[in-house]
């Protein structure tokens, strides 16, 4: 039998499009910003205020302000050496223009200008540009001032002198597309915490913030650097040092690193890496060669002092309750992807390496002190993982036939085999799990009912968290596994595709949200890194009118869809099991006409703070937070 290939008609020359200057990143801006949520919008920001930075660390800036105006514009001015603007040969237009149009063009390609630099691909200010419905650039130079102007990265005027200037310096003024963006409103608070960063890392220069429509205002300026940034993390954190902060700086060959560190009286292990002012959130090679070489150098003292036999502490023993911060500046950094989450530059690691086992240890050896406690604590570290460990295995082998027949009483699985269609609805109590199981598609859907609140894994030991039933019942019903020490999630063995955590739309609701959603960041991230977590939108208010149900999800819905109503109903849910089955099947579990968020991790640093406060001991802190966001969730921010 011969087969014969079919034929496809219409795809020829004419059909292959060349996107021509700026035209690629308006098609694909998550390419080189990361997305177009809140994150993508605020590193518009970010990649200007880089520029500015660059010019600090080469020696020609010392000031940057940074304004946010009530028109959703954002105004970045330094006083810096400012953009060149005479003509490139090569382009036959200004320097200016070419640097704002051209992708891949800068200064940052020859190391004769910028030797250190956060900018890779010469492509930072020409997309903002390209994602702004307008960009003004104003740039003091050469003892004039010049402009010029442009519209979504297309030039609406020619580099023109407006006049004499007796100062130096670039100013950036752009307000974001709002048909590249859903959302063109900038958040101070976001902008404030990278630029305190900045402001840490580089103590030479001053910047200086304001926002028109919050009359927020603030001079950033840290003398101290690093030191000054640990020191803030511990205050902030209501920690107690042990010891003073340290720090050491080493150049070596092109590669300058910078480390602070600290330990205190906390269980907790808080640090932050950067390599040339970018925060790398994802780690990379400086971090792993600072924690792999700052294990060894602390073992090296152990076995001098420790008199104990066959004791061997982990890098996590020795970082249990340290603070540190690791930041390198190095020529020509390799990150992973356009928005530089983690460093992959080797060059990096000998200069780790060096500065630890030289530079540190001249500390330890000249401050004893400082040493033993480092010792003390690790050991005490040691001998309770140790200790945890036996007892884990205690609990485990008690728990492999108890925790199927836990769940087995429980689980009301789905019929499909394929992976890829079956789904798991994680609910509160037995009502909403009996109308659940009743509303489902039984061929694709399980249900999980639960009883009350899951233990808050944020204060308890993993022997007490494998011992609630509950969790139990989740992680027998998921066939993934957890992480804890070596071993970790499975994600190939995880029995469901979708995994719904399901609550009321109460108080209690969003706890009992609030204690899973710890659960799984801290014992199943995978889930999370793989987007197989979502919360269901439960509605608040059922509107009947004319036989019609409407359902509404916050009172301001509610007014809105009631306002020109004549005759009709309101029902007020105050949870699932309340909602009978045909109800549940229309708002949470028909997936023509259910609203899911997908549970993501795009910034996990700030996840890891924001679990810290929500679950932690500062009571103050929670409550804070919890009533400045309990009003906040719209649904825009909802994928469905």
């Amino acid at each position: 039998m011969t087969v014969k290939a079919q034929k496809t008609d219409g795809y020829s020359a004419k059909d292959i499009k060349v996107l021509k200057g700026l035209e690629a990143v308006r098609q694909r801006p998550a390419m080189y910003i990361g997305s177009t949520d809140k994150k993508g919008l605020h590193h518009l920001i970010n990649e200007v205020v880089d520029n500015s930075i660059d010019e600090a660390v080469a020696g020609y800036c010392n000031l940057i302000k940074v304004k946010l105006l009530k028109t959703n514009e954002c105004v970045v001015e330094d006083n810096g050496r400012g953009i060149p603007v005479d003509i490139v040969p090569s382009e036959g237009k200004s320097a200016l223009e070419v640097v704002l149009t051209v992708l891949h063009s800068g200064a940052k390609f020859s190391n004769k200008v910028y030797k250190i630099s956060g900018g890779l691909h010469g492509v930072g200010i020409s997309v903002v540009n390209a994602l702004s419905e307008y960009l003004i650039a104003e740039v003091h130079r050469d003892g004039y001032v010049w402009t010029q102007k442009y519209e979504r990265g297309v030039p609406v005027s020619t580099v023109q002198r407006k006049g004499k200037t007796n100062r130096t310096g670039t100013i950036i003024t752009f307000k974001p597309d709002s048909q590249i963006f859903k959302n063109i409103n900038f958040d101070h608070e976001y902008v404030l915490e990278r630029l305190e960063e900045l402001a840490y890392l580089n103590p030479f220069i001053t910047i200086e913030f304001s926002d028109e429509s919050t009359g927020v205002n603030r001079v950033l300026n840290y003398p101290q650097g690093i030191s000054d940034f640990v020191q803030n993390i511990v205050s902030h954190n209501s920690f107690n040092k042990l010891y003073d902060v340290q720090y050491v700086k080493n150049v070596y060959g092109d590669v300058v690193v910078e480390i602070a560190f600290v330990h205190t009286d906390s269980d907790v292990e808080i640090y932050k890496s950067f390599a040339n002012n970018i925060n790398t959130v994802d780690g990379g090679t400086h971090l792993t060669a600072f924690r792999n070489s700052f294990t060894r150098l602390v073992n090296n003292f152990a076995i001098e002092s420790i008199k104990e036999k066959d004791v061997s502490l982990s890098g996590d023993d020795i970082r249990q309750s340290m603070v540190y911060i690791v930041s390198v500046k190095v020529p020509n950094p390799q990150f992973e992807g356009q928005t530089k989450s983690r460093l992959v530059s080797n060059e990096v690691k000998n200069a780790i390496e060096n500065t630890v086992m030289n530079d540190i240890k001249r500390i330890f050896d000249s401050n004893k002190d400082i040493i033993d406690i480092i010792l003390q604590k690790s050991l005490i570290a040691y001998k309770a993982r140790v200790a945890a460990k036996r007892a884990r295995q205690l609990v485990i082998a008690k728990s492999k036939t108890d925790i199927l027949y836990t769940v087995a009483g429980k689980l009301a699985d789905c019929i499909s085999k394929d992976i890829s269609k079956r789904e798991i609805y994680i609910v509160e109590g037995d009502s909403a799990g009996g109308s659940a199981k009743n509303a489902r598609d039984r061929n694709t859907q399980a249900v999980l009912p639960l009883k009350g609140k899951i233990i808050n894994v944020e204060k308890s030991n993993i022997e007490k968290i494998l011992q609630n039933n509950e969790i139990r019942a989740i992680i027998a019903a998921l066939g993934c596994g957890i992480d804890y020490e070596d071993k970790k999630v499975d994600i190939s063995k995880l029995r469901y595709s979708k995994v719904v955590i399901a609550t009321d739309a109460d108080v209690d609701g969003y706890h009992i949200r609030t204690l899973l959603l710890t659960f799984f960041y801290r014992f199943m991230r995978s889930l999370i890194y793989h987007g197989n977590l979502y919360l269901a939108h439960s509605p608040l208010y059922r509107i009947i009118t004319n036989n019609k149900s409407i359902y509404v999800y916050t009172n301001k819905e509610l007014e809105k869809e009631t306002r020109n109503l004549t005759k009709y109903r309101v029902q007020r849910f105050k949870g699932l099991g309340e909602m009978n089955p045909e109800q549940l099947w229309e708002t949470i579990m028909n997936p023509k006409t259910r609203i899911l968020k997908r549970v993501s991790l795009d910034d996990a640093e700030k996840a890891e703070k924001i679990i810290n406060i929500l679950m932690g001991i500062d009571v103050e802190e929670r409550k804070k937070i919890i009533l400045q966001n309990a009003v906040s969730i719209s649904i825009n921010d909802l994928d469905l």
